[in-house]
């Protein structure tokens, strides 16, 4: 096998697997955790919105970081990094999670942008794309089998079971992210980026294209961190109901999604109004069902993890395409890289925000609330303004 499917690569999309596994695991047992040393909604929201908040707020850091050092030199001290964050939470309380969720932040932001431009740097032009899409799928697969494990450790009630499982993680990182190292030939590049970030920024509200999608990659985004950070709370409270089930039923239908319609992503660089609000109906009825499973049952619950799955698997990478067809060429890697921070910002919003609104309220008003959120942008994205369609 050669190009996107050669061993060095094969290499690197284990690099990936096993990287987001440890999140996937953390995902689940933090909150139920959290919520056993009696850590309310709101202090739950915040540790858990500290991981994605400090993404965002190193990714362009990183892109510049990365530029100057070269991916291959950042990935390997990342690794040391995040190895030290997965062992922090093997020996501490809610406050060296804290810490941890941030380290592995900081690890995350330099980790996601070192992999994806060692991959486009090594790879011919024709096969980018493969590169990146194996990329993308192969972080999403841990959330299969991730929350059934953790559910597994945690009924187990043996702490020493979740300390080598981190450690184990930790050490496989490591020796498979060091063994990685491809040789580019552009790894290293010199030349300024062509925006500096205050400019950059002020394209968030300047730019109509971007405005509109971070705008509704935000929202959709909160949506999907509240799901991440209490459904594992919600689901206890419900009968018939397992959250692990309910996220490796939500990332599998990602995965599969993700084949199945990937050629259905419009790719012409127009908006197609009907096509986002019928994506984002499934978002505000995922969210809906999940309220309504307090009463409904179980079948709400299950199926909302199908709604939920595809709706993710389609928003974020039809936004992305729309956006590389109508940004400048000349600023489109740094603008689509403050797109890709309002999705980090918003998936931590969703554990932030939403805590205080389960603490004062309830888990069923909550998703409600998010439900709204979603058919709110279902008439943000009707635009037929000739800008955005031609």
């Amino acid at each position: 096998m050669k190009g996107a499917l050669s061993w060095p690569f094969l290499r690197l999309y284990a690099l990936v697997l096993l990287y987001f596994s440890a999140n996937a695991i953390l995902n689940v047992v933090i909150p139920l955790k959290g919520d056993s040393l009696g850590a309310t909604n709101t202090t739950i929201g915040i540790i858990m919105g500290a991981y994605l908040f400090t993404t965002m707020f190193f990714r362009p850091w990183a892109g510049y970081i990365i530029h100057k050092f070269g991916p291959v030199k950042v990935l390997r001290v990342i690794l040391l990094i995040n190895a030290a964050a997965l062992i922090l939470y093997t020996f501490t309380g809610l406050g060296g999670y804290f810490t941890a969720r941030i380290l592995q932040g900081v690890c995350t932001a330099f980790f996601s942008m070192s992999l994806q431009i060692a991959i486009i740097d090594a790879l011919p032009e024709e096969n980018r794309s493969q590169g990146i899409s194996l990329y993308s799928l192969c972080s999403y697969i841990p959330g299969i089998i991730g929350p059934l494990l953790a559910i597994g450790i945690w009924q187990a009630d043996n702490a020493s079971y979740f300390t080598i499982l981190m450690v184990a993680l930790a050490i496989l990182t490591g020796i498979v992210g060091y063994g990685s190292t491809m040789n580019t030939h552009n790894e290293v590049k010199k030349s300024p980026p062509p925006l500096g970030m205050k400019e950059s920024f002020s394209q968030l509200f300047k730019n109509p294209y971007l405005f509109k999608c971070s705008v509704i990659m935000l929202v959709s985004s909160m949506v999907f961190g509240a799901v991440t950070t209490f459904i594992p709370l919600y689901a206890e409270q419900l009968e018939n109901s397992h959250a692990g089930m309910y996220l490796m039923i939500q990332a599998a239908t990602v995965v599969a999604a993700r084949f199945t319609l990937m050629k259905k992503i419009p790719s012409d660089g127009k908006w197609h109004s009907l096509y986002m609000a019928g994506t984002l109906l499934m978002l505000a009825l995922a969210a809906q069902s999940i309220s309504f499973a307090v009463v409904g049952g179980a079948f709400f619950f299950y199926a909302a993890a199908i709604l939920m799955g595809i709706a993710q698997a389609i928003i974020y990478p039809t936004l992305t395409t729309y956006l590389s067809f109508v940004l400048p060429a000349t600023n489109r890697n740094v603008l689509l890289g403050l797109f890709i921070a309002t999705a980090d910002l918003g998936v931590s919003l969703g554990s932030v925000v939403m805590g205080p609104v389960a603490d004062a309220l309830s888990y069923s008003v909550m998703y409600m609330v998010c439900a709204g959120l979603g058919a709110l942008m279902i008439l943000f994205s009707y635009d037929k303004r000739k800008q955005f369609v031609n």
